[in-house]
């Protein structure tokens, strides 16, 4: 009988797509919008967490509310749609998505109207089961619940998922549905801090599917 393998969920931003550069630059753009200081890549790898409210608040030195935190989530966004033309995917995301023996999805918390268009320009549309964004107006928030809603929508258990991303919310997400998580060190969080979380990590998205098939070693039938 074929092994069973677990649903693998990617992370698009920071995983699958290469956009350090154009989210610092547009971080940078909204706190020199309130008069705030200027990060480095490197700062905001190791600062940057969800809910976003919260960087901002911690790198500006003061508290973001709601109404602030919609005004600078536009500012974000105005400039990354600007630049998102210059991004590309991942140099190994392709053949990563390739080696996936089973079934795999893609979890964004970019608005989904837009990721969906996207998804297609770079020719991905058909490698995926399901494809989800944020349905929100204004984003910044925890992927917990959208993993759920995501995974109810698809008829997966979470405890069959084995999530691909850069960030210790991406981790938090699996944790909270059951599942597993490899963390990408190649994104948007420091390598330290993904490596102090205790779970898998790995330097590319080939070597995290290596990984995440190890993970679903234990849920095989032969």
């Amino acid at each position: 009988m074929t092994p069973a393998y677990p649903h693998l969920v990617w992370d698009w931003n920071g995983t699958l797509l290469n956009d350090l550069s154009l989210v610092v630059a547009c971080t940078n753009a909204v706190f020199s919008s309130e008069g705030g200081p200027t990060v480095t890549a490197e700062e905001h790898r190791v600062r940057f967490r969800r809910p976003i409210a919260d960087y901002y608040a911690e790198v500006l030195g003061r508290a973001v509310d709601d109404e602030a935190f919609g005004r600078l989530d536009k500012i974000f966004h105005d400039a990354y749609r600007l630049g998102l033309t210059s991004c590309e995917l991942a140099h190994d995301a392709v053949d990563a998505m390739a080696a996936w023996p089973g079934s795999q999805s893609l979890l964004s918390m970019w608005f989904h109207d837009e990721l969906v268009p996207t998804i297609q320009t770079y020719g991905l549309t058909g490698r995926f089961a399901r494809v989800d964004g944020l349905r929100a107006t204004v984003g910044g928030d925890r992927k917990a619940e959208s993993l759920a809603r995501h995974l109810a929508d698809l008829g997966v258990d979470g405890h069959s998922v084995v999530l691909i991303g850069d960030s210790l919310d991406d981790a938090d997400a699996a944790r909270s549905v059951g599942g597993r998580a490899v963390l990408y060190t190649g994104g948007f969080t420091d390598r330290a801090r993904l490596l102090a979380s205790g779970h898998p990590i790995a330097d590319t998205l080939t070597e995290a599917v290596t990984l995440a098939t190890t993970l679903a070693e234990p849920s095989r039938r032969s």
